[in-house]
């Protein structure tokens, strides 16, 4: 590139640096320099922005002085190289065609074919898909390609990486840009990730799970190495938003053409145009259209209203059908085909484009820039950015992709209101002598007699209707998404009863319900399925992954973002993007604040520990969060250890867990030092999941509450033992609790108190335990199980 280029590029603040290392020189875009730290006391965006591109221009500008004198040149990198392809498929008056594949799909090598395939047939630019372990936004095809990629030991950045560098050892000179889930970005580690991307030769990122309330930090290091990133504005995103949004864009915008997940469709969305109308309203970046082109048609019709279209789920389905060793010239001739262009013009043109890039092409304004628009309006978008409220210390936040941020939002207004609406309130408590409110507090004298120690209070939510505390949840949520104006109801269930407690609550309400269950859970718990099915729900049994919580939770997430505008995703356990940890804890509480008082009443004082079993943490918190202010009560949350911690046969989060993102939100993760997240066992469907609730992830952090791990056997012994003495059948989750009740009351001693939280019934799990026993050398009877191995 000419120096003269350089120059110009630097002083309109367009940041890029020499493709493929050959030269360090960074010329970073104005909109990164400060990332989205909220500066609440500029008067304007516009005044902040202006700031930092003088800086910034002066550091370019100085940057080329530096280029002349080193005599670099070579073709540009990064966003510059993005902007300027878009502006060559402008001069040629034609949208910009992106593709997207896989890495590892078919295979590693085979991904090169991809590549080269996909070039010759026209591609722009290219969209490597990162492989992940639960890629919740996308659909069946690119589901598949994932797990394929997996399959093939395609697992971490470094893989992904050599494929990048290989590809441009080989040629390939189009601009590449990473697209994947936040998660194993994170546990990369940021700043390593962005040298090392730019050193492979990639160009930027697109971030599914990433908005720009949680993206910071990474934004900050993306552009401090001259890497776009491209932020995601889809149908439901609100006009406030979409300018908050471009105000942070600065190579291209990603348009999610309709609301759902990834895959081909037969028809464009026809809510395009309008989608299109606001983001050129206060920018004139290029946009670019993806989610559902597959055809001819399509492609022009998306292309005559946009900068560029984007093809995925399309070209991974004609590499599933590409004939052994034919992978480039069937993906060059589908391409040609699907743009309607001569393969012989795409060669002409591609090589004389790619040997000298379009000067001018930094031309476009960034939102800021508009003239026109009004600073207040622009600090008032900016200040909903970098908002703490949403986080439990460290934890939680909304990680999801841009379709669910509307209505997240939405839902937080309707929940802050309705938290001190008189009406609203009763029309809960008016629900709670049909569940069984107050549930009532159980001295179990035998249980603490065979304990020898301290006195083992039961909190009896096995009594609720329906046989768990899930109830106390469901139908407030219920009622809840009623003042939503939602009429359609999804729940994600593991071990049946948050199933079977939603259920009740659409039946009793007159609302549709459709309940996500793992596969394995739908056989080892048929008598709760049966049970929804009979209380009018339709149970979809989940056969991706591991088949079990994590992946029903999954496919609950598709559904929402599929039919957002009519469902309302009533979430079970306390985890997830805010508010619903917020939301679920409130309306549990009602277990703790009852303790709490029976407690006083009964005992004439607090508990010296309060003790629950964890999975995701519904019961739990509900139980602990009436108690967190007071010091001198013990927390206690037991994990379920599966064949044991050493094992990789558990769902041990916060005792073997490190901090991840995974459905939407920042908690403990069990999860490879990959990012992908790991298989889990437990004898208790509730408990097998490789996540937890991020207050309960902050209240390891902070030391409020500890966690122990209790495994398959020691909840045989916990339910034995509460089975035998006290003539309760308790459920297998809270089975793992009871047994560390009995170990701490032997610790504690006399005069001592502990309360349990008893969750649920255990009917359900008969079926699993007759099926466990013979592990444990006992045939016919958990009677029979020693209580020494």
């Amino acid at each position: 590139m000419r120096l003269a280029t350089l120059r110009r590029i630097a002083r309109r603040n367009r940041g890029g640096i020499n493709r493929r290392g050959r030269a360090d020189v960074r010329l970073v875009s104005s909109s990164a320099s400060k990332g989205f730290i909220v500066e609440r006391k500029q008067s304007s965006i516009q005044t902040q922005i202006v700031n930092n591109t003088r800086a910034l221009s002066t550091h370019a500008e100085a940057k080329a002085e530096e280029a002349q004198q080193e005599g670099v040149s070579g073709p540009s990198y990064g966003t510059q190289a993005i902007l300027e392809t878009f502006a060559s498929c402008k001069a040629q008056g034609r949208p910009a065609f992106v593709a997207y594949t896989t890495i590892g799909y078919p295979t590693e090598k085979e991904t090169l074919d991809v590549m080269h395939g996909l070039v010759k047939g026209g591609a722009d630019i290219i969209e490597l898909g990162v492989p992940f372990t639960d890629p919740l936004a996308d659909g069946p095809t690119i589901q598949t390609s994932n797990q394929v990629a997996l399959d093939n030991g395609i697992i971490s950045i470094d893989q992904c990486l050599s494929v990048v560098k290989k590809a441009r050892a080989e040629g390939i000179t189009v601009p590449l840009v990473l697209m994947g889930y936040y998660n194993p970005f994170l546990m990369y580690g940021e700043q390593r990730l962005m040298e090392a991307v730019r050193e492979a030769g990639a160009d930027g990122f697109i971030v599914v799970d990433l908005p720009p309330e949680e993206a910071a930090s990474f934004k900050r290091s993306a552009s401090s190495e001259g890497l776009s990133y491209i932020p995601l504005i889809a149908p439901t995103t609100t006009e406030d938003r979409v300018r908050v949004l471009l105000s942070h864009a600065d190579s291209f915008v990603y348009a999610v053409a309709l609301t759902g997940v990834t895959g081909a469709r037969k028809s464009n969305d026809s809510n395009l145009p309008e989608l299109l109308g606001r983001i050129k309203k206060y920018s004139d970046l290029p946009v670019a259209a993806g989610f559902g082109v597959s055809s001819h048609a399509q492609f022009q019709d998306a292309g005559a209203q946009c900068d560029g279209v984007i093809v995925g789920s399309a070209i991974i389905n004609e590499i599933k059908e590409s004939p052994q060793g034919q992978i480039r010239p069937h993906l060059s001739s589908f391409c040609a085909e699907l743009t309607g262009r001569d393969l012989e013009e795409i060669a002409k043109t591609s090589a004389a484009d790619r040997a000298a890039p379009p000067v001018g092409a930094a031309d476009s304004k960034r939102p800021a820039e508009k003239e026109g628009r009004k600073a207040e309006e622009e600090e008032e978008g900016i200040s909903a950015l970098g908002e703490a409220k949403h986080r439990f210390g460290e934890f939680g936040g909304r990680y999801v992709p841009e379709t669910l941020m509307e209505p997240l939002e939405e839902l937080e207004r309707v929940y802050a209101a309705v938290q001190h609406d008189e009406k609203f309130i009763k029309e809960c408590e008016e629900f709670y002598a049909y569940i069984g409110r107050p549930t009532p507090l159980h001295l179990a004298d035998r249980l603490t007699e065979h304990a020898g120690g301290a006195n083992i209070w039961l909190k009896r939510e096995d009594l609720n209707h329906t046989g768990a505390h899930k109830i106390n949840n469901a139908i407030c949520q219920a009622l809840l998404a009623k003042r939503l104006g939602k009429k359609r109801i999804i729940a994600e269930t593991g071990a049946g009863q948050h199933g079977v407690a939603t259920a009740t609550a659409c039946a009793k309400l007159k609302m549709e319900c459709i309940v996500y269950m793992g596969a394995a859970d739908v056989e080892r718990q048929a008598l709760n399925v049966f049970r929804m099915e009979m209380l009018g729900a339709k149970v979809i049994a989940v056969e991706s992954g591991s088949r079990t919580l994590k992946d029903a939770i999954n496919e609950a997430m598709r559904d929402w973002v599929t039919n957002i505008r009519t469902t309302h995703y009533l979430v079970g356990s306390a985890i997830g993007p805010y508010p619903f940890p917020t939301i679920v804890r409130d309306f549990q509480s009602i277990i703790g604040r009852e303790s709490r008082a029976q407690m006083l009443e009964k005992a004439g004082k607090l508990p010296d520990a309060v003790i629950a079993c964890v999975g995701g943490g519904s019961n739990a918190i509900g139980m602990f969060y009436p108690f967190k202010d007071d010091e001198d009560v013990q927390l206690i949350g037991v994990e379920a250890a599966g064949d044991g911690i050493d094992t990789n046969q558990h769902s041990a989060t916060l005792s073997k867990g490190v901090p991840g993102v995974l459905h939407g939100t920042r908690t403990y993760l069990l999860q490879e030092q990959t990012g992908q997240i790991t298989g889990t066992h437990s004898i208790s469907a509730g408990l097998d999941y490789p996540g937890v609730g991020p207050e309960h992830a902050d209240m390891k952090f902070t030391g409020r509450a500890q966690y122990k791990p209790v495994d398959d056997r020691q909840a045989l012994l916990g339910f034995k033992a509460t089975t035998m003495h006290e003539g309760i059948i308790p459920a297998l989750e809270t089975a793992h609790a009871l047994y560390q009740a009995i170990e701490e009351a032997k610790t504690m001693g006399e005069g001592k108190d502990i309360l349990v939280c008893l969750s649920g019934r255990g009917d359900k799990d008969i079926n699993t335990i007759r099926k466990s026993l013979p592990k444990f050398g006992c045939k016919l009877n958990v009677r029979m199980i020693p209580d020494q191995n």
